[in-house]
């Protein structure tokens, strides 16, 4: 489930979903950058809902700092998940972001590569895979890495489309899946978590105290990612990153002066 053993887990919590979303642009930003310095590109992994909506139209407003910082024409933008929808629909990921950022920054055709929902599921998820395969040039059984996955959790300790007791938490050969959701009755195609896992960083978006319950669970509590599925992310890279706010994070141990906390895991 893991490249190895030991996982380090650095917290930063603000404290409300404003802060946090102006955090986790930065965050983008940053991240971004030091991918073009070190590989010439940065491609990136963003997931759907709420609180990366919020983030996405702090990058895209031409009044805040991070729109002029973020180098668009040399990123690559990729889906952690969708919904078996059209990409107009309501409930499309890829609707969002585009409302939300690709209508208003200078990113081409080319640098976008969705998750075409509007398929059948396992169609939708061969034709990503085929996708990944071309876009990252990869030969054989490798995996793209990603030189940022962007995820969100759910009160049930879902991300992405991995939630719990289905399919593709058993997943390990595949880049992409269908996975039927029967507690939502519905499909979602995903990217697999040993993918995830490959990239070179991976951070968690989680703001509500909805999620206060579970996040301690995910995060100390006894391994049961067929329950839990959050628990699943363990990257190659041994660090793994959440940006939350404070009421995400109430049941959480109290973090240093900067807002900042540590935890230390073993499998």
């Amino acid at each position: 489930m893991r490249a190895g053993r030991q996982l380090k887990i650095k917290y930063y919590v603000e404290p409300d979903p404003a802060s946090l979303a102006r955090r986790a642009a930065q965050y983008f930003v940053e991240m971004a950058g030091e991918a073009i310095g070190a590989y010439g590109r940065a491609r990136i992994a963003i997931s759907g809902g709420s609180t990366p909506k919020a983030v996405f139209e702090l990058l895209a407003d031409p009044n805040q700092p991070w729109r002029a910082r973020m180098p668009w024409e040399k990123l690559d933008l990729y889906w952690v998940d969708e919904r078996s929808v059209p990409p107009g629909h309501a409930d499309s990921n890829y609707r969002m972001t585009r409302e939300a950022l690709l209508d208003h920054v200078p990113l081409r055709p080319k640098q976008i590569h969705r998750i075409e929902g509007e398929l059948d599921p396992q169609a939708a998820a061969a034709r990503y895979e085929s996708e990944l395969r071309s876009s990252f040039r990869l030969k054989g059984a490798a995996s793209p890495r990603f030189d940022l996955v962007a995820l969100g959790m759910g009160k049930d300790g879902h991300t992405a489309s991995l939630f719990p007791h289905t399919e593709a938490i058993h997943e390990m050969s595949r880049l992409a899946v269908a996975n039927h959701v029967p507690q939502l009755d519905a499909w979602r195609v995903t990217l697999t978590w040993p993918v995830i896992n490959h990239a070179r960083s991976v951070f968690f978006i989680i703001s509500g105290e909805d999620k206060a319950a579970v996040l301690p669970e995910v995060l100390t509590g006894p391994l049961d990612p067929e329950r839990l599925p959050s628990q699943l992310i363990w990257p190659s890279s041994g660090i793994l990153t959440f940006i939350l706010d404070k009421a995400a994070a109430a049941l959480l141990p109290a973090t240093d002066a900067e807002g900042c906390g540590v935890l230390e895991r073993e499998r």
